[in-house]
């Protein structure tokens, strides 16, 4: 009895410590009005034990019993992203379940622990800590093979996504859902937020021929839904799974949601503390910055603070002082965002760590197509100057060859507001039919 009480105890303790690390986080995202309220927040939140926000769907899973699962033989694709709303990875928890029978491991990019490097090739192997095969799905092969599925029931799919396309758990998902039911296997999606939250949508859609690995999804490139709600879309929607009408409509989709998330709310809200999905994404801002700034620095000489503490978020210029580059970034007055100085890596080197002052005003990737347009202006034009392979790359990400053809050939004075004015406009058309497969308002 002595050892349940420290336990809960113990639980206790970590989840304020929890909150306040989501609430503190929040605070480089809400207006200076605001922090007053929030450090009254805090206070209360020491006093007072809190649960998270939301049940994630693992947590539903779990409280259904696991019921959908009864009597199956089970897969499940994760990464370390993938735990209960109190940190307890999925792979422990169906692993552990007298009511599951869990019967092989799926990993996409990084890994099923995150610990391989991005671009990476990962082997298959055996799981250390549970006896199971681990198949990647980032090694030979990307799509599951028959071989991989003929001893499942169910693949139940649980990734944490960031809210960005070129994150490739989607893509992953994607593959794994035509495998899936080309092979008669059922497919679960435990749901899980978009940490940008649903109202984001934001960048360039993507150009059916440019689509790959890194834009899998025609959608603008932050797309406001989560994982769940993309699954539901593939599913649903012709033309998105590389099936047959009978192959798609003949599979089977179940998607277990998550309880109190809603659309407004963005991961400081939830209550969660944050699991690296990825190595280069630690945090929630490496999360916001890689929406941000991830295409500005495709080509060029610009840099964003891979290999620091601040990754995606800190800019520097190989070439630029770092006195031009703030004077050039200022000067565009870019809504929502404001830079200030950072030293990097124990004081030798020193950034401009990029802030979000007006999350309402904050479009995540505006940032990106000025640095372009920098990295042209401070360099000899990088686009135009690019390998065939690096082109491909750059417009994979994009997903626009005709923004591609447009900075490759004015370089610095290419017509950034007039692209953004018009994927602004297709990201609203967008938002506004993907309505049809959201699972929350």
């Amino acid at each position: 009895m002595a050892r349940f009480f420290l336990m809960i105890r113990s639980l206790t303790f970590l989840a304020i410590l929890t909150t306040q690390s989501a609430a503190l986080v929040a605070a480089q995202f809400v207006p200076q009005a605001s922090i007053t309220a929030l450090h009254a927040t805090i206070a209360q939140q020491q006093e007072t034990y809190i649960r998270p926000a939301i049940k994630l769907g693992i947590d539903v899973l779990a409280d259904q019993q696991f019921a959908p699962l009864a009597n199956k033989r089970i897969g499940l694709l994760t990464h370390p992203a993938g735990v209960n709303r109190f940190g307890v990875p999925s792979v422990r928890i169906l692993k552990q379940s007298k009511a599951v029978n869990l019967v092989a491991l799926f990993g996409p990019e990084h890994g099923i622990y995150g610990n391989e490097k991005a671009n990476t090739p990962v082997d298959n192997a055996i799981d250390s800590k549970t006896g199971l095969p681990i198949y990647s799905l980032y090694g030979k092969y990307r799509k599951p093979t028959s071989k991989m599925l003929e001893n499942l029931d169910v693949l139940v799919i649980d990734l944490q996504d960031i809210g960005t396309r070129s994150y490739t758990f989607i893509s992953c998902m994607k593959l794994a859902l035509e495998a899936c039911f080309e092979n008669s296997v059922e497919v679960m999606v435990l749901d899980r937020p978009n940490p940008l939250g649903g109202l984001k949508v934001d960048g360039p859609p993507i150009e059916k021929s440019w689509q790959s690995y890194v834009g899998a999804f025609q959608v603008p490139y932050v797309h406001g839904m989560t994982i769940g709600e993309l699954a539901r879309m593939a599913v649903s929607k012709p033309g998105i799974l590389e099936l047959t009408d009978s192959q798609r409509t003949n599979g089977k989709l179940t998607v277990v949601t998550m309880n109190g998330w809603r659309r407004y709310m963005s991961w400081p809200k939830l209550g969660l503390k944050w699991i690296a999905p990825s190595p280069n994404i630690p945090d929630f801002p490496a999360a916001v910055g890689y929406a941000m700034t991830g295409l500005g620095a495709q080509l060029g000489s610009f840099q964003h603070g891979i290999g620091s503490e601040f990754p995606f978020r800190v800019l520097t210029h190989r070439t630029a002082s770092l006195d031009e580059l703030e004077r050039e970034l200022n000067r565009r007055s870019i809504p929502g965002i404001a830079f200030k100085r950072k030293s990097l890596k124990g004081g030798s080197q020193t950034g401009l760590y990029v802030r979000i002052t007006d999350w309402g005003a904050w479009r995540p990737t505006e940032l990106s197509f000025h640095m372009m347009q920098i990295a042209a202006l401070f360099e000899p034009n990088p686009f135009a100057k690019a390998t065939s392979n690096q082109s491909s790359l750059f417009n994979k990400h994009v997903g626009s060859s005709s923004w591609w053809n447009e900075i490759t050939q004015k370089g610095s004075s290419a017509n950034r507001a007039g692209f953004i004015g018009v994927w602004e406009r297709q990201s609203k058309q967008f938002q506004l039919q993907s309505r049809a497969y959201w699972l929350y308002d």
